[in-house]
């Protein structure tokens, strides 16, 4: 265990929990739990066991709700393994190039992106209220694999935040799902890039293995709760949970580049 407070063991443990039930609605949960992970620990830890130990705590939420999800919703399971093993592939590949190109020149085009997208949710209210009943075409399956998978997959390896968000919108647009089944199939995914990034940061020696196992406790806990609350709620609340984190997505990612 890194040496903390038991009060901010305590922030640090309700921060998991919160952020376990926003992953399982519509994905962003790292938005809260990497920041307070990064204030948390002791002065002079180097941002990799931030890192690092974030995606040990939520490997187990998004496993927990992913379960969750596929006994309860109409997931395609062979499906988001494909999209998710090419997520893998992506993300491999993203941190790879991350390592020599600044994302700084990026974050100003994901915001443009962002502000986009909660502006045609907003406009379009029907937008992932309901399933299409028209069959997907192979071609669409094939998009979501290369744009869900490798695409959304090589930005989380490059930069990261809202992977989880990017993942429901794209499931949505291009599968015709429901914003609930979509959520379902994106933690599947997010299972697939989570495991792969641990295993890096594993391999670096980079998690606090002790404080990630208490924190996923709560995070599994969170995850579970915000599978049920987002089955039972339906679309229209994950609809309302979504437009909330596109927007504080903008507002961290402005904040990250012209402030912090």
């Amino acid at each position: 265990m890194p040496d903390i407070s038991l009060t901010m063991v305590a922030v640090l443990c309700l921060a998991s929990l919160a952020a376990g039930w926003i992953d399982a609605v519509v994905g962003g949960g790292g938005l809260l739990l990497l920041p307070v992970l990064l204030l948390g620990l002791p002065g002079g830890t180097p941002a990799a066991y931030a890192l690092g130990t974030n995606k040990a705590v939520a490997i187990v939420g998004t496993t927990g709700a992913a379960v969750t999800y596929a006994r309860k919703a109409p997931v395609d399971v062979r499906l988001a393994v494909r999209i998710g093993l090419a997520a893998l592939a992506g993300s491999t590949a993203g941190a790879f190039v991350a390592a020599g190109l600044s994302t700084d020149v990026l974050k100003p085009v994901v915001m443009v992106v962002l502000v986009g997208v909660g502006t045609f949710v907003i406009l379009k209210p029907a937008f992932g209220t309901a399933p299409s009943t028209t069959p997907v075409s192979p071609r669409r399956v094939l998009a979501a694999i290369g744009l869900a998978g490798l695409g959304i997959g090589f930005y989380d390896g490059l930069i990261g935040p809202g992977t989880g968000t990017f993942l429901v919108l794209a499931l949505t647009a291009l599968l015709h799902l429901d914003l609930v089944t979509a959520s379902a199939t994106a933690k599947i995914v997010n299972c697939c890039t989570n495991a792969g990034a641990l295993a890096t940061f594993a391999w670096k020696g980079t998690v606090h293995w002790q404080l990630a196992a208490l924190m996923a406790v709560f995070n599994l806990v969170g995850g579970t709760v915000g599978a049920r609350t987002a089955l039972k709620k339906g679309s229209g609340f994950v609809r309302v949970v979504l437009l909330t984190v596109v927007f504080a997505l903008v507002a961290n990612l402005a904040y990250q580049q012209w402030v912090a």
